[in-house]
């Protein structure tokens, strides 16, 4: 019986080997699903994309390429940034009349656009001039010419009327001179961004004196030692009068004085002296003291008249004014106005 059973025994395991061996092999498969009845079997396809190769950068500049006029042929954009910003930062001459001064671009504000002109250079055809674009910042520019102007700016001198031996001399007066801020500053902007080293000229424009010697009209100078009024034109001699001043107990003021009014036909008011308590106001007419005109100067109660009486002109007879014939005070009346310069001296 037991030599029955071993053919069948031998069988079973050689199907159950069979088996085992159809699983392993069914499990290595790309995707297997394993129903009731049906084994199903899914491959998987691979597509290929065609693809396009670009070139690399170039990183030499082509030869006889130039940047803002440097030459850049056969160099990388490191060396040409290197050469085209050692160009640029060369200083820029600034002129002041005839002062001549150097400044960086960069202290300047001048930034230059080397990358985008480098890139531009690389890709650029042989013997290409390629531009290069500045930047400038305004405010350092406008900082470097208000600085020159307070250096070289000065204001316009006037004249000043002076006496130069008992004659009225006037000084030259001189024109002034300010930097053209807005101007100059245009100016260096503009030589910056074209990458010019100058000299840039600043403008300087010329201001002028508020007092010249055309500005003085007639001068009057009164000598009273002499008992004489002389007339100018400016410093030239125009007339001389001969007029009255003061006695000894009321002398005529000495010092530089101005017509400060004048009245034709005054009123004579008696004024608050000795010599004068008593007196009453004297209307136009004949008989005034101050005859027809009068020319009051910042001296209190000093004045420039005429005098009914022409006894005493020539003489120290007066009580401070400057007394003159009635009919020379009208004609210098008409020849001299409220501000008219006065000197008074002792000659």
């Amino acid at each position: 019986m037991r030599r029955l059973w071993l053919p069948v025994l031998f069988t079973l395991g050689f199907l159950a080997a069979g088996g085992l061996s159809a699983t392993v092999i069914a499990s290595t498969g790309t995707g297997t699903t394993t129903g009731t009845d049906t084994t199903a079997t899914t491959t998987t396809s691979t597509t290929t994309t065609g693809t396009t190769t670009t070139g690399p950068s170039p990183t030499v500049i082509p030869p006889g390429v130039t940047i803002a006029g440097v030459s850049v042929g056969g160099m990388s954009g490191a060396d040409a940034k290197a050469a085209v910003l050692g160009a640029v930062q060369q200083p820029i001459v600034v002129k002041v009349g005839k002062r001549a001064f150097r400044a960086g671009p960069t202290g300047l504000g001048a930034v230059p656009q080397l990358r985008a002109a480098v890139k531009h250079a690389l890709e650029a055809a042989p013997d290409s001039a390629v531009p290069l674009s500045i930047a400038v910042r305004l405010a350092p520019v406008r900082t470097f010419v208000a600085k020159l102007g307070k250096r070289f700016d000065h204001a316009p001198v006037d004249s000043v009327l002076r006496l130069r031996n008992v004659k009225p001399w006037i000084t030259k007066s001189l024109p002034g001179k300010k930097i053209d801020r807005a101007r100059s500053v245009t100016l260096i902007v503009t030589a910056l961004k074209a990458n010019r080293k100058g000299p840039v000229k600043l403008i300087q424009k010329l201001t002028q004196p508020a007092v010249t010697r055309n500005s003085f009209g007639p001068l009057i100078v009164i000598r009273r030692g002499s008992n004489h009024l002389y007339l100018y034109k400016g410093m030239r001699p125009w007339r001389v009068f001969p007029v009255a001043t003061g006695q000894s107990s009321y002398p005529t003021p000495l010092g530089h004085f101005e017509i400060e009014v004048m009245w034709e036909n005054p009123w004579w008011y008696p004024p608050d002296s000795p010599w004068a308590a008593g007196a009453k106001p004297v209307p136009p007419g004949p008989g005034n003291p101050l005859g027809t005109r009068w020319m009051g100067i910042t001296s209190p109660g000093v004045g420039i008249h005429g005098t009914p009486d022409p006894a005493s002109i020539g003489y120290s007879a007066s009580h401070g004014c400057i007394r003159m014939y009635i009919s020379d005070a009208e004609w210098l009346f008409s020849h001299v106005h409220v501000g008219t310069q006065v000197f008074i001296v002792s000659a």
